[in-house]
């Protein structure tokens, strides 16, 4: 890219420098369209699902603001708020704003729960200009008197969309009705369901709209496969898929909490190392399994949407999903985690009769089909060729009307115990 054109040249030396520390010299599509708009103070509406660079992209134009607005009178109230769904985001993001900021005064903190709230209430006593946060320990930290929104300046909305499954919706909506009506506001989803397009109409004056397609971001380059399986097998072919030399760093996907656990103990059984992240993780320990995979002290990290929403880690050479999703849009962004930055990556899916049905959802919403491994040892032709009631997870199965209660499983026995009508006294 020519240098007139690169966005990375609109920015201050303090911030190129880390820019080019960090070893990018081509923004992404993202960045490339976000930057220029940003800079100069538009609100925006953006498209994209993580992955695409879309944290420099808000990270960069607001550090510039700052730099260059820098008020007389320092208030230690922050001028910034970035909320983000879960604590791996927001600590990534956290962690972008130190590096692209790290020539620069410029102070922050993260805040989210999991964790004691004393060191946050400390580091916000001291003051910052950037406050990243999750809605929950916001909300607590701000009814408890910690935290004053009057001052701030910019408003980023990341992941929306997860926002909404997650249940956060109301307490955004608080935290917004406590924010200044002059400010620039940044929204920013993977999708734009009817309840987020809402939220965002109320958020932004005259925005931007910045739309990154997912499946122009990975599916091109990431080699992806589909292994048929039956469920009972899956345990055997994961461990022979992970005993291959190719397999250096690899995420699993996995839909359950519990499922996430028993994968793990199946792989440390075989000698491969691994750890699990997901809701039911103390964030201690979510924090250690990251930073081990990081390291590369863990090859495997094994991981729930939810848990694994904001993780950043480069170098990814494989995805497996254990479970395949019942979305067809989390699977674009589970894949999204390997061939990052002009890597290459696989994306590996097993399909056992269950899940056959899910994977014609995702196929018609890629627009194409995903190549077959069929020589494998484990292959299972009755998965594949799952129709009907067969195709559809257990418990889409039809168990009866109303709440899937079933008479016809009452034994008689059952049937005539009434001990309610005979106690009468």
């Amino acid at each position: 890219m020519d240098k007139n054109n690169n966005v990375f040249s609109q920015l201050l030396p303090e911030l190129s420098r880390a820019v080019s520390e960090a070893g990018y010299k081509t923004p992404s599509p993202i960045q490339a369209q976000s930057i220029p708009l940003l800079l100069e103070g538009h609100d925006m509406i953006g498209c994209a699902q993580t992955g695409t660079g879309k944290t420099a992209a808000f990270t960069l134009p607001i550090l510039q603001y700052l730099l260059k607005s820098r008020k007389g009178s320092v208030s230690k109230k922050p001028r910034v708020l970035i909320i983000t769904p879960t604590r791996e985001l927001a600590a990534q993001i956290r962690n972008s704003v130190a590096k692209y900021g790290k020539h620069t005064r410029i102070s922050h903190t993260v805040i989210f729960g999991g964790v004691g709230q004393n060191p946050q209430v400390k580091a916000l006593r001291s003051g910052v200009d950037i406050l990243v946060a999750t809605p929950g320990r916001l909300l607590d930290l701000m009814n408890q008197k910690y935290i004053d929104l009057s001052q701030i300046e910019i408003f980023v909305l990341d992941e929306a969309d997860r926002m909404l499954d997650m249940g956060f919706f109301p307490d955004i909506k608080r935290v917004i009705a406590k924010l200044p009506k002059k400010k620039q506001s940044l929204f920013f989803s993977a999708t734009m369901e009817r309840k987020v397009v809402e939220l965002a109409r109320t958020l932004v004056r005259n925005p931007k709209h910045v739309t990154i397609e997912p499946e122009k971001l990975t599916l091109d380059i990431i080699e992806q496969k589909i292994m048929f399986v039956s469920k009972k097998n899956k345990e055997k072919l994961i461990v022979k898929l992970l005993n291959h030399d190719d397999m250096k760093r690899v995420i699993v996907f996995v839909q359950m909490k519990h499922m996430a656990n028993k994968v793990v103990l199946t792989l440390e059984k075989a000698g491969i190392s691994a750890a699990a992240i997901h809701g039911n993780k103390s964030q201690t320990a979510r924090t250690k399994a990251l930073a081990n995979f990081k390291a590369g002290k863990i090859r495997v990290l094994v991981a729930t949407d939810i848990a694994a929403r904001g993780i950043d880690v480069d170098k990814i050479s494989h995805v497996i999903n254990y479970d395949l999703p019942g979305e067809p849009e989390t699977y674009v962004h589970r894949i999204g985690r390997t061939a990052r930055a002009g890597n290459e990556g696989d994306a590996i899916s097993f399909c056992c009769a269950t899940e056959r049905n899910d994977l014609n959802a995702i196929e018609k919403f890629i627009k194409r089909p995903i190549p077959v491994d069929s020589e494998h040892s484990l292959h299972c032709e009755e998965s594949q060729n799952a129709t009907g009631i067969d195709a559809k997870p257990a418990a889409k199965k039809s168990r009866g009307k109303g709440n899937g209660f079933n008479r016809n499983r009452i034994g008689k026995k059952a049937a005539n115990n009434r001990p309610f009508k005979k106690r009468r006294r």
